[in-house]
């Protein structure tokens, strides 16, 4: 269902994603999808999640620096790689930054920071990604590599 939500998220846009068309395109009555999401913002929710699941790059061993970097790296591909993919995810994610966050959180405390500049320093990389979905790759690779020289800058 949620793959289906998303081929219809990349064929129509998100504005056009509506608990109906995908009933629709899944040959059920509305009301069927409620069995399965309380409302539409879980299913959005849901969507969000999966192509954030997506994105996500395998889990290495490294410096916490080319974590984030990775990190952030995955974050902009999942949301480029479906038709409103970053307006979905920043308003899904709008009222639980917190999920977009932790991890790179977790990677700036492995690096060294305490718990201010971790919760700074990831919202920061968090909100220049969701602004920066569609500058050209050399012009978010400059920004991303001067956020992050700036964070080596802290935990030296």
């Amino acid at each position: 269902m949620v793959e289906r939500a998303i081929e219809v998220l990349d064929e129509h846009g998100l504005a056009a994603l509506s608990m109906r068309r995908l009933a629709g395109d899944l040959g059920v009555q509305p009301g069927a999808l409620y069995h399965h999401f309380v409302n539409k913002d879980a299913l959005l929710a849901a969507i969000a999640d999966e192509i954030l699941h997506r994105g996500r790059r395998p889990a290495e061993i490294m410096a916490w620096d080319a974590e984030a970097h990775l990190l952030c790296l995955g974050l902009r591909d999942a949301m480029r790689r479906h038709r409103d993919g970053a307006q979905l995810i920043a308003g899904v994610h709008r009222s639980d930054a917190e999920a977009l966050e932790r991890p790179l959180r977790a990677a700036l405390e492995r690096g060294g920071a305490d718990a201010a500049l971790a919760r700074v320093g990831a919202r920061t990389l968090v909100r220049f990604v969701l602004s920066h979905q569609d500058e050209s790759d050399p012009d978010f690779t400059l920004g991303l590599g001067l956020i992050l020289d700036g964070l080596r800058a802290r935990l030296v």
